[in-house]
């Protein structure tokens, strides 16, 4: 389960942990955190979010009631008190509960979360999930002033929000560079884990740039995160903010030992937008990835994987005018490395749209630089599969090479090259053997081998007796709109 305002979950998921050697180190005093939590402490703010009923809880679209045996059976399990549905907030004796029969349009508790001010005329820095859905916002600062606050903006993609309080002079936080983060750096949090207001817990930087297939590259901690925590800062030991406190990993849906934050030159990032329009556009160029395997690495003659492969590319989209075809691999965008393919979204994503990029790119072997002008981010529009034309293909020929690989290829007809986009390639029609066992299955479309681009099947054939029969060969082909590259590996 994520850490998340209360009662807000997220689904739980499990991470593998492979234990490493321990390493040895000096002797040396425990740091003590009372400075910092007494600095930092008054611009952390415990977040209350309300929504209003819109009819009566019983009998008019709000929670069924549970017979006596069902609220028995969540009681024992799973701590549920009496006549409440799991999901639903606890009570909260201090600012009342919900009560069978209430009327339409008042106010419900819906969870609770944390924050922090970041500039002293009362701009507020949380996670979107705990704003979402809620009605009605409020600030509770450390000497129990409370605020209703407006809501400025909020970005689900990266969950940062900003919600602004009708104060001045208030404490605030300091923004710390996240580039200066070691890993075994000591950090603390301050927040609110399950409504428990300025809770100061203490850990290390466990990892930087964890991918959990997000959006943004997490700062992964063993500082003890719960419900309630999510929007609090993440400091290092200046008392700065690092990061803001977003995730947990846990089997139980309690702090396992792995939280992860948001950075906060992500965060910073996306919050000046907010501020400034009440939303964040993102750059895109057009294209759809994926990773650079190993084999695919070694079989291109890359030192290591690295780089995102182009599967397909969006015709007319801005990678297309740029010159990028399906089976590129993107190795450098606007000057930065691209490690992994989780990189490109994040580069092309905080590129201004209509901003001009230059990419490097790895073709059949030959690196090449294009110029992309970078267009804004829109939603996800349905895609149509392309496919090979059925009618008019000639019968099916079969080599002695390509049918010790286990395939059966034929010619392309114009009309399948014009749907594909592409000067030649082959069709495979059956495939056994290497070249099953490799991935590839009837109606791909090969368009390379060993670097090499092919035009028909002749020139395939030739390709393919050139190369060493007894080494693994790298295929790249179509399959729709999507290419991929696979490695045939003979006698296995």
């Amino acid at each position: 389960m994520f850490g998340a305002a209360l009662p807000a979950t997220h689904e739980s998921r499990a991470l593998a942990v492979v234990a490493g050697p321990v390493v040895a180190a000096g002797a040396r005093g425990l740091p003590d955190f009372a400075d910092l939590a007494e600095q930092v402490g008054p611009a952390v703010v415990n977040i209350r979010t309300t929504e209003r009923v819109r009819g009566a809880r019983s009998g008019a679209g709000g929670a069924p009631e549970m017979d006596e045996d069902m609220q028995e059976f969540f009681r024992r399990f799973f701590g549920v008190p009496p006549g409440q549905m799991p999901g639903q907030p606890r009570p909260d004796p201090r600012r009342g509960s919900p009560r069978p029969g209430q009327t339409p349009d008042e106010e419900q508790q819906r969870g609770v979360g944390s924050g922090f001010i970041f500039t002293n005329d009362g701009y507020v820095m949380t996670n979107a999930h705990v704003v979402e859905g809620a009605d009605e916002v409020y600030v509770t600062l450390t000497d129990k002033r409370e605020f209703k606050a407006r809501l400025i903006g909020a970005d689900k993609r990266t969950d940062v929000a900003v919600v602004k309080v009708d104060a001045t002079g208030l404490p605030s936080v300091k923004i710390g560079d996240v580039s200066k983060l070691r890993v075994g750096e000591w950090v603390v949090a301050i927040g609110s884990p399950f409504g428990l207001e300025n809770t100061v817990t203490a850990g290390i930087v466990s990892a930087k740039a964890r991918e959990t297939g997000e959006y943004i590259p997490f700062i992964q901690t063993d500082v003890a995160i719960n419900p309630g925590n999510s929007g609090g800062p993440l400091l290092n030991m200046r008392g700065e903010v690092v990061g803001i406190n977003s995730q947990i990993l846990s089997r139980s849906g309690g702090f396992m030992g792995i939280s992860f934050a948001i950075p906060m030159d992500e965060a910073t990032r996306v919050a000046d937008q907010l501020r400034a329009t009440g939303r964040v556009t993102r750059g895109r160029i057009g294209v759809q990835i994926g990773e650079v395997t190993k084999d695919v690495a070694e079989s291109l003659g890359l030192a290591r994987s690295a780089g995102a492969l182009v599967r397909s590319v969006e015709a007319a989209g801005p990678a297309d005018k740029a010159g990028v075809e399906p089976g590129d691999i993107i190795t450098r965008f606007d000057g930065k490395p691209v490690e992994r393919s989780s990189d490109l979204p994040r580069f092309v994503g905080n590129t201004k749209p209509g901003g001009k990029a230059t990419m490097q790119v790895l073709r059949r072997g030959n690196v090449r630089d294009l110029s992309v002008t970078v267009a804004e981010l829109e939603p996800d529009r349905a895609r149509r599969a392309a496919s090979v034309p059925e009618s008019s293909k000639p019968a099916p020929t079969v080599g002695a090479i390509s049918g010790a690989l286990g395939l059966a290829v034929t010619n392309l007809g114009e009309d399948a090259k014009r749907e594909l986009k592409i000067k030649g390639g082959v069709r495979v029609e059956t495939t056994d053997g290497a070249a099953a066992r490799a991935g590839l299955s009837e109606g791909d479309v090969i368009v390379s081998v060993a670097n090499t681009e092919i035009t028909d099947v002749k020139q395939f054939e030739a390709v393919l007796a050139k190369l060493d029969k007894s080494k693994p060969v790298n295929v790249l082909f179509r399959r729709g709109e999507w290419a991929q590259y696979a490695i045939i590996r003979p006698g296995k």
